[in-house]
């Protein structure tokens, strides 16, 4: 199936996926500046934004949308869950994705005894029984929750909230297994066989996925990967922290001018 798309800019073929619950609406501060370099594909998850929900409820469904989607080559950016399928899909096609940027997230969102810088499944929980009884609260509170601790919080919020209002409200059914998606997958196991450089930008005050996961992250031998952790930034350093994101995306990607 084609899921909704955007494309914009010239250049260098770059895939953006944005996180559960959003749409393509948050990237809508950064695109004049990386359309200058790049030329965009912002894709919408299944169930999200433009795009129907018409496939199964698995990661490897989700992904399979996305890569139908997505030019044949191109850079990847990832954001949250966005960053999780865009791992799976360096995976199952590396011959895909040049380079890859994970923002703010993880091959494993819930904690475990090996893997103590995650969420509390109990929290993602506590999301997922709200969901079924007003998917709109619940969509708020978890937009609140990606900014706690961000040193620019309240600006932050009102960004978000202000982006999400843009879009169309995302399928029940697709909120509800993609929450199932941040529950169960686990990708720790398979990322020593990514194949593409990769860069991870963590939030130093993330409380879904703690700046300080990258140094379980260093453990997992992942090849040509590297770790930068923002100071004072949550879960979404491209609203709170546009310029210093921006320079990061240039840095590893390159621009139009090298």
């Amino acid at each position: 199936m084609s899921l909704h798309a955007v494309t914009a800019g010239s250049g260098a073929d770059m895939v953006l996926l944005h996180g559960w619950g959003m749409s393509n609406a948050v990237w809508s501060g950064l695109l004049s500046e990386l359309a200058q370099s790049y030329r965009l594909t912002l894709i919408e998850l299944p169930g999200h934004g433009g795009s129907s929900y018409t496939v199964e409820g698995t990661l490897d469904a989700w992904v399979k949308a996305c890569l139908e989607t997505a030019p044949a080559q191109a850079h990847w950016i990832g954001w949250s869950l966005g960053g999780q399928i865009a791992q799976r899909a360096a995976l199952i096609a590396p011959e895909r994705i040049s380079r890859l940027m994970l923002v703010c997230s993880s091959p494993c969102f819930i904690r475990a005894g090996d893997w103590p810088h995650a969420m509390l499944e109990s929290t993602l929980h506590q999301f997922a029984d709200a969901l079924k009884r007003d998917h709109r609260q619940t969509l708020a509170r978890f937009l609140s929750l990606q900014v706690q601790g961000d040193e620019l919080a309240r600006e932050t919020l009102r960004l978000l909230r202000r982006e999400i209002m843009q879009g169309s409200t995302p399928d029940p059914r697709a909120l509800e297994h993609g929450l199932e998606l941040l529950l169960t997958v686990d990708l720790r196991t398979q990322l020593h066989r990514l194949q593409c450089p990769s860069f991870w930008l963590l939030g130093e005050k993330d409380a879904l996925v703690p700046g300080s996961v990258a140094q379980e992250l260093a453990l997992l031998a992942i090849p040509q990967a590297e770790f930068e952790c923002l100071k004072g930034c949550a879960h979404a350093p491209f609203i709170s922290h546009p310029a210093r994101s921006l320079a990061l995306v240039k840095q590893f990607f390159g621009t139009a001018d090298e």
